[in-house]
């Protein structure tokens, strides 16, 4: 089993405002791009479930023998009317994830399997920002992990600014690199002319504003497209489709960030998870969906590509009385891309014994979930190992970058 020189965005009263339903940074102040001499043109896209995946349920042992009596009546099947798929004898995939299987199956597509943060005390806000600060320990900073790897960048490399994805910017995505935000939301689009009477407006009265307004708009032109209509919340399979595709059209740019992060909410399954039908499983297929637009959106540039999806911890190895499970510890990464090393469930698998478990109720993690992060930044993107030890997980030396993730 197996950059860019530093700038500031102008402040979000100013230079940052609510138009149609969108939020637009300024992208006209964005550092440009510069295509590396290798001729790579890397991308990496974070994805945050918020609420804490239950990975067992996602990429199920079922060949742990103790698996299927721990999670009982939504525990996966290898057979059945909504079997699962098998991604080796061993570990199989939730029904509700096609276009993953596919990516798996072509090598574009690994598991990590056993994984978590150093976080251990099953707070969802608590996990979260350990999971996005990048620290050991949660309200340590107002910076995320992602954010710090940006600013050190190689300058005049590769990459330049960042994309947050939603109405705020994720923690993970914070701090004093250049970001440009964009967030669909429920509220009417400005017409045409609506919008060229607002920027004639600020264009005698704040001219710097108006550029930012006129930016945003194609911006959002971009994203949206012809065929979308704004959605409320990423909590659905069609919102998490939707920003996925809109977040794609503003990467494969020449002039786009080559980095994103964005959170996918809702994953909190206290009660009626289900199994291979229910309500994970509808999470499930957004999430795919959201992989699939991804991949088409990017095209050639998909080759090139990283997405990382994780989640602040894990979900108990026994169902509670309400069908669902409760907060946990380990869980799984998910990682896809063309550029990938894929075709695998990478895992110290512990077990799922009773003795196994930790605290006698959690999967028990193996892997540190900086480990896989470390290793995709300094494959993908080129940090060193020790820049990522005292900069992007400050205090993390002991941690080194997992190998071979990235081709």
């Amino acid at each position: 089993m197996d950059c860019c020189e530093n700038q500031t965005l102008l402040s979000p009263s100013r230079r940052a405002l609510l138009v149609g339903g969108a939020s637009f940074a300024a992208w006209a102040y964005l550092p440009k791009f510069s295509r590396a001499a290798d001729g790579r043109d890397p991308r990496l896209v974070v994805i945050i479930l918020r609420g804490a995946l239950d990975g067992l349920a996602t990429v199920a042992p079922i060949g742990d023998p103790d698996y299927a009596p721990l999670h009982g009546s939504i525990a996966l099947s290898a057979d059945g009317p909504h079997a699962a798929i098998m991604l080796d004898s061993f570990f199989a995939l939730h029904p509700s994830m096609p276009e993953f299987a596919r990516m798996y199956r072509e090598k574009h597509a690994a598991v990590i399997h056993a994984v978590a943060t150093p976080y251990r005390d099953r707070s969802h806000f608590d996990g979260q920002d350990v999971l996005e600060s990048g620290f050991a320990g949660p309200g340590r900073v107002q910076s995320g992990w992602l954010n710090r790897a940006l600013e050190v960048l190689p300058k005049g490399g590769r990459v330049s600014g960042g994309l947050a994805i939603g109405a705020t910017t994720p923690l993970v995505l914070r701090g004093a690199a250049p970001t440009v935000g964009w967030a669909p939301a429920a509220l009417p689009q400005a017409d045409d002319d609506t919008a060229a009477r607002l920027i004639d407006l600020y264009q005698h009265r704040d001219p710097a504003l108006a550029k930012a307004l006129s930016q945003g708009l194609k911006l959002e032109k971009i994203a949206l497209g012809d065929d979308m209509k704004p959605k409320p919340g990423i909590n659905n399979a069609g919102a998490m489709r939707q920003v996925s595709r809109g977040a794609a059209k503003l990467m494969v740019a020449d002039d786009g960030p080559r980095i994103a992060a964005l959170a996918f909410d809702g994953w909190d399954t206290h009660a009626n998870e289900g199994g291979p039908v229910g309500r994970l499983a509808q999470l499930l297929s957004g999430l795919d969906a959201a992989l699939g637009e991804l991949e088409s959106g990017l095209g050639e540039r998909w080759r090139d590509t990283v997405v990382v999806v994780a989640t602040e911890f894990g979900r108990t190895a026994r169902i509670n009385g309400t069908e669902g499970t409760d907060h946990g510890t380990g869980t799984i990464a998910l990682l896809a891309g063309g550029a990938v090393k894929g075709g695998r469930v990478i895992a110290d698998w512990p077990g799922l014994n009773a003795a196994n478990l930790y605290e006698g109720r959690d999967l028990a993690p193996t892997c540190d979930l900086r480990a896989a992060l470390k290793g995709v930044l300094r494959d993908h993107l080129g940090l060193a190992e020790r820049v990522l030890a005292e900069k992007v997980f400050p205090d993390s030396a002991q941690v080194k970058p997992m190998q071979g993730l990235v081709g």
